[in-house]
C-alpha cells in the first residue's frame, strides 16, 4: 500500500519547528509522495526551500491563491507565473475563487484564474482548483477554457451532487477528499457515496482541515489515513482496494507524480 497526499501545505510556518519529523511519520504511514501547492510570494520561497530539502518526496505547484488576490494582483501574477515557469512544478494552484471572506475582489479573482488556466493549457500542466461559496463563477470559467487538454482537481471538495456530477463532465478533472469526510455534521458522505471512487483523490490540506479523531489539532499528513479509512468505509471498499484508486486516480492528474 502506498499513499499520495495530493494537497499539503507542510512548508508553512506551523512547521517550522519539526517539519522532518512531520515528513518522517508520513513515511512511517505510507505517504510516498506530497504536493505542495502555492498561495503567495510569501510563501514560494518557502516551498522551494522544503522541496530543496525533502527533495524524495515533496512536488511543488505554484499559484496565486484567490483569497490573496488584493489590489497588487498584477505584481503577485507575475511572480507567480515566475515560479511556475522556473521551478519545475507538477501543476499550477491552488487557484480558483473564494467568495466566502470577501466578495469585493470578485473581478479580479476571476482575471487572476482565467490567466492561470490558460497558462495551465500553455505549459500542459495540471491545476489545483480552490472553490469557496464561488461553484458557479468557476464552472463559467471552465466551461469557457475546458478542452481535452485540460486537467485537474477540485481541492477540497464540498460541493452537493449536481456539483460533483458537472465537474465528472468536464472529463479531466477529479474531487479531492480530506478529512472534512469524517466530521460528524458533515453533508460529504452522503454526497459521495453516491459516485464512483475513480473520481476521487486524498489530500490533507495539512495544517488545517484534520480528520477526526485529530479534530482540533495541526494536521499533517501522516494522519491522511483515517480519511482513507473513512472514504473506503463510505464506498463499501477495502482500505488497500482505497488507496490503490486513489493512487490510480492521482497519477491520471499527476503523471509525474512519482518521479
Amino acid at each position: 500500500m502506498i499513499l499520495l497526499d495530493t494537497h499539503t501545505h507542510i512548508y508553512e510556518a506551523k512547521f517550522d519547528i519539526d517539519r522532518a519529523a512531520v515528513i518522517q511519520r508520513a513515511k512511517d504511514e505510507k505517504i510516498v509522495k506530497m504536493i505542495l501547492p502555492g498561495i503567495d510570494s510569501t510563501y514560494f520561497e518557502r516551498q522551494k526551500q522544503t522541496v530543496a530539502d525533502f527533495p524524495d518526496i515533496c512536488k511543488p505547484a505554484y499559484g496565486l491563491h484567490p483569497t490573496s488576490v488584493k489590489d497588487d494582483f498584477k505584481t503577485e501574477l507575475k511572480l507567480a507565473e515566475k515560479y511556475i515557469r522556473n521551478e519545475n512544478p507538477i501543476a499550477i494552484g491552488e487557484i480558483g475563487i473564494d467568495l466566502y471572506w470577501d466578495k469585493s475582489y470578485l473581478s479580479q479573482q476571476i482575471e487572476v484564474f482565467e490567466y492561470h488556466v490558460s497558462l495551465a493549457k500553455e505549459l500542459n500542466l495540471p491545476i489545483v482548483i480552490h472553490v469557496r461559496e464561488a461553484f458557479e463563477e468557476v464552472f463559467k470559467i471552465i466551461d469557457k477554457l475546458n478542452d481535452i487538454n485540460l486537467k485537474g482537481v477540485f481541492h477540497s471538495f464540498t460541493g452537493n451532487l449536481l456539483q460533483a456530477q458537472k465537474i465528472i463532465e468536464y472529463g479531466g478533472f477529479k474531487m479531492g477528499i480530506n478529512g472534512i469526510v469524517t466530521y460528524k455534521k458533515s453533508d460529504l458522505p452522503d454526497v459521495i457515496k453516491n459516485i464512483a471512487p475513480s473520481h476521487f483523490l486524498l489530500e490533507t490540506d495539512s495544517p488545517w482541515l484534520p480528520p477526526v479523531p485529530h479534530r482540533g489539532k495541526r494536521n499533517e499528513p501522516a494522519f491522511m489515513i483515517y480519511t482513507a479509512q473513512k472514504t473506503a468505509e463510505i464506498f463499501g471498499i477495502s482500505l488497500l482496494e482505497m488507496t490503490e484508486i486513489s493512487t490510480k486516480n492521482t497519477i491520471e492528474i499527476f503523471p509525474s507524480i512519482l518521479d
